[in-house]
């Protein structure tokens, strides 16, 4: 029986030996492609080649690609753990061809692969072909369907529909025919009742698909119809898990040893073994799945935060820690015990594990701790509802209720059903599914783009020139409309640019494209798909006619003073910190830079100006930029230059070198370092758990800081006179303000005792309560000492009402007896209805309450009012 690892490496060796480059996986978060915030699919890293943006150096690839499918249509998360073979990450094993071989091949290897050298029985194995669509003129993919007839029985081919064996890239782009490959793994007793045939495609834990092959043949265009690629492309994927499964005569992608040993481990800190209770096993399972997903996604770059990828990767976490929280009992965070299992599991394939250990721990130990805080405040809140609810007579809490413990705490709908079901209540389902739409609408209409078919001038690839040059002759290439938030912008591409495409933290260039008919502004450039994408609000009337592409020099060479910063910076910090500093992530604009960086404590201002020392020193000895533009990855590896985790890589790199500062990069840099001017740090701060930012600027912002500074202490000297030593004198007033400040608060107490020595002389008794009211100019702050010390003075009867002002502003005061309140009597209805009468309004508890306004002229009747709405 092959292992997980010896499944892994006879894939690729298999795909090797035929003709197929071996490629590392891909990161799992994408930060290149705004379609996608995490690869999904083995093929996304090779999406620009697929779409024609990129040549292919190799024509035939094969990898184990890390995925990640949590959000769109490919969304599995409600069903992992609940059943056998979802996953949200997961592996999957791909083979390619870009433009070289096509269908016989891809159906003879994934035929060979399967039964000769993993010698798994054929007589399990089904094939399903699209079955064509007549209204889109597809025919039934009779070409696979007669290779597949060489190796099974017609009745082991089956027909598929378009949502299953007509597989599309998106709602637009590449897209063909698909041939999955299903395994039946009941027993012969439940095959010989039931044939697989009629359970394939059909949710059956048993009967699973393993290995998709994907025939591109088609472009898909923004009107919907259909066009030939140019190029054919053999895309597949078979799902590593449940290959793993099939091999190992399991029926459960858990039962492998892929999931075994951390579920172990999960067993061992709960104290229950797997397989006993079947809602214990469930929340094993979700947390077996969602380590591997948090741990790969942060050392991927992804840190759990509330936008965007972040916002999914918390969501996973927490979705794990609720599962343990709730079935398991774990009341303490636990998941961040679980990565020696899995680092022993995957680390050998994947050495990241490693080499973040640290600082996945502690990420994913603090956001445990903080939910762990969520979830009790929201079974506080849930039991007031509850308790309101009862207190009404009902037994259903709504389902606004119930959305807003979900959105505001993350207190997820199922375990707010669960609490209910304890306590003999339900929530209204239809209400909550109301809001959670809404609030989906409400996302979607946000996020929406609108894009069109790109129009096509000429054909050809982007030359990016901007390391040489700022300025260049162009053409366009092609271009499109895209509307975002009511906006209409266009996207074009040009044979060559010198503007830098945002990527790497540094944002895209801003100028201007000049013909001899006009000059168009460029408000942004990103990179889509490795394609350059130069955005414009309008189009040029000659979008035919040679042109100049001309970049904003000033805020070029900003960014680029910025980003050379970043360099000095990160080297500096690793010799102050120490060599566990790991770039983390960074923004480069010509406004300032930010970095951040892996570390686990407050970076201390004495380290901040050693660092900044550092890179300042470096900054004058004007050192100059060594550029590799085409280095193989080896060769710099060897060079000692810095690679970014989570960033995918080729064959060759660029790499950026300032004397000892050796990094691979592709951004915009300054000649020499005496470019930058000087370097200061402008904040430190907590990112996450393990990550620390710093933020500084560069050149002449620092200048304008230092100006500001400097405009500052000549203020504040002038105010002191102009002392030689503004320290002394600002320590010298501000013990002299001490010193006042005590006087005025033991005048203020004598004030105090005068004044309530005077209210007790003058106490009205009616009808046995002893009333004492005024109004008085007065702080707020003294009226509530004199009101407090007599309560404590005169313990029964009492009826302190006060108007009181400061500032203009009105004040009404009540304090109440314990007795007073007992007998009906309560403070804040009475300065609710009173300070109607100033303009206000206020309340507070039983025996005490008070009311701001704004009319202090009907102070007087206010307190008469508070005096006549308690009947005296």
């Amino acid at each position: 029986m092959l292992t997980a690892k010896e499944t892994r490496d006879s894939f690729k060796n298999f795909f090797e030996s035929k003709g197929h480059q071996i490629v590392p996986s891909a990161p799992m978060v994408i930060k290149d492609d705004p379609t996608l915030m995490f690869t999904n699919a083995g093929m996304n890293q090779f999406k620009d080649i697929i779409l024609g943006n990129h040549p292919a150096k190799y024509h035939r690839v094969a990898d184990s690609q890390k995925c990640l499918r949590v959000s769109g249509k490919h969304n599995d998360l409600e069903e992992v753990g609940h059943d056998t073979y979802h996953h949200t990450m997961f592996e999957m094993l791909g083979n390619w061809s870009f433009g070289d071989y096509f269908k016989k091949e891809a159906i003879d290897w994934a035929w060979e692969y399967l039964v000769k050298v993993l010698k798994l029985n054929p007589e399990l194995l089904y094939a399903s072909v699209f079955e064509g669509n007549p209204e889109e003129g597809l025919e039934r993919d009779n070409e696979a369907a007669g290779y597949w007839e060489q190796y099974l029985p017609k009745d082991q081919i089956i027909n598929g529909n378009k949502h299953d064996n007509f597989w599309e890239m998106g709602d637009t782009g590449p897209c063909g025919p698909c041939s999955e490959i299903h395994i039946d793994l009941r027993s012969a007793e439940e095959r010989a009742q039931v044939p697989g045939r009629d359970l394939v495609n059909n949710d059956h834990p048993q009967v699973v698909e393993i290995w998709n092959l994907v025939f591109m043949e088609y472009n898909r265009k923004a009107d919907g119809h259909l066009e030939s690629l140019p190029a054919k492309v053999i895309d597949t994927g078979m799902g590593f898990e449940r290959l793993c499964m099939a091999l190992q005569g399991k029926t459960s992608n858990y039962d492998t040893d892929v999931f075994q040993p951390i579920l172990k481990v999960i067993a061992q800190i709960a104290g229950t073994e797997y397989g006993i209770n079947e809602q214990n096993d469930i929340a094993m399972r979700v947390i077996a799945d969602h380590i591997r997903t948090i741990a790969f996604s942060i050392t991927d770059g992804q840190l759990p935060s509330n936008a965007k990828a972040g916002y999914v990767i918390r969501r996973i976490l927490r979705r794990a820690v609720r599962y343990g929280y709730t079935f398991l009992g774990q009341k303490q965070a636990f998941m961040y015990k679980l990565l020696p299992v899995l680092i022993e599991s995957m680390g050998e394939a994947y050495p990241e594990l490693i080499s973040q250990k640290g600082l996945i721990e502690k990420v994913i130990k603090e956001e445990e701790e903080s939910f762990l805080h969520t979830l009790e405040t929201g079974i506080r809140l849930l039991d007031k509802t509850m308790a309101d609810t009862k207190a009404s007579g009902k037994k259903e809490i709504s389902g606004k209720d119930a959305f807003t413990l979900y959105d505001t705490f993350g207190f997820p709908l199922d375990l707010t059903e669960l609490i209910l079901r304890e306590n003999g209540m339900t929530v209204n389902n239809e209400e909550f599914t109301t809001e959670m739409e809404q609030q989906k609408s409400r996302a979607r209409n946000a996020a929406v783009v609108e894009t069109g078919d790109w129009i096509i001038l000429k054909e050809g690839t982007t030359e990016f020139v901007g390391y040489d040059y700022t300025e260049s002759e162009t053409a366009i290439l092609r271009y499109r409309q895209m509307k975002q938030k009511n906006q209409t912008l266009y996207q074009i591409v040009l044979d060559s640019t010198p503007f830098y495409a945002e990527s790497g933290g540094q944002v895209g260039d801003t100028g201007v494209l000049v013909s001899e008919f006009e000059t168009i502004e460029v408000i942004d450039t990103k990179k889509e798909n490795n394609l350059s994408v130069h955005i414009t609000k309008k189009l040029p009337t000659h979008l035919e006619a040679p042109m100049m592409a001309c970049v904003d020099t000033d805020k070029r060479a900003a960014c680029a003073a910025n980003h050379s910063a970043t360099h000095l910076l990160d080297e500096a910090l690793r010799e102050v910190l120490g060599n566990h500093i790991e770039q983390k992530g960074s923004l480069v604009t010509p406004d300032s830079l930010r970095f951040d960086f892996s570390h686990f404590q407050k970076v201390t201002d004495e380290e901040i100006r050693q660092v900044e020392h550092l890179a300042n020193a470096k900054i004058r000895a004007n050192i100059p930029l060594t550029e590799y533009r085409s280095m193989p990855v080896a060769e710099a590896k060897e060079l000692g230059a810095i690679a970014l985790f989570g960033e995918k890589y080729g064959d060759e790199v660029r790499v950026i070198k300032f004397g000892s500062s050796v990094e691979f990069c592709g951004g915009t840099h300054v000649p020499a370092t005496g470019s930058i001017g000087m370097v200061k740090i402008i904040s430190e701060s907590s990112v996450a758990a393990g990550v620390r930012r710093i933020e500084a600027y560069t050149g002449a912002k620092v200048e304008e800081m230092l100006d500001t500074v400097q405009d500052t202490l000549n203020e504040l000297k002038a105010l002191f006179n102009n002392t030689p030593d503004l320290g002394i004198a600002i320590r010298k007033f501000i013990d002299e303000n001490a010193g006042l400040k005590k006087q005025v608060e033991e005048y203020m107490k004598e004030k105090e005792a005068a004044f309530k020595s005077k209210l007790l002389k003058n106490i009205q008794e009616v009808n046995g309560i002893k009333v004492i009211k005024f109004c008085a100019p007065l702080p707020a702050e003294t009226v509530k000492n004199i009101a407090f010390q007599l309560r404590g003075e005169i313990t029964e009867n009492l009826f302190f009402v006060a108007g009181s002002s400061d500032a203009g502003k009105p004040m009404l005061t009540v304090m109440l007896s314990d007795n007073l309140v007992a007998g009906g009597l309560k403070a804040g209805n009475l300065v609710k209805e009173a300070a109607k009468l100033i303009q206000g309004g206020g309340g507070g508890q039983p025996h005490f309450a008070t009311a701001g306004g704004k009319d202090a002229d009907g102070l007087n009747a206010a307190v008469e009012k508070v005096l006549e709405l308690a009947g005296i």
